[in-house]
């Protein structure tokens, strides 16, 4: 049998603060992706050009983080047309 540890999911402050302004409804869809990446490593990830981290896009939603392997840290949470500025 193949035990996975989950990845430990944390916010920098201003994702934090993108993360409550958000609609219950578009957090449970980004919270339920964001759990299954967590858990399987799958899902609508692509690494970002230009700079370091990668994307998780949910419809017109995106989560921009980091990930070291233990730890995902979201830097942001935001509509496709106002996250990547």
């Amino acid at each position: 049998m193949r035990y996975m540890q989950m990845k430990v999911l944390e916010f920098k402050p201003p994702a934090l603060r993108q993360w409550l302004k958000l609609t219950k409804v578009t957090r449970d869809r980004i919270d339920s992706r964001l759990m299954e990446f967590m858990k399987s490593g799958t899902g609508d990830v692509t690494r970002l050009r230009g700079r370091s981290g990668s994307r998780l896009r949910v419809g017109d939603w995106r989560v921009l983080f980091e990930d070291d392997g233990q730890t995902i840290t979201v830097y942001a949470v935001g509509h496709r047309r106002d996250i990547y500025e």
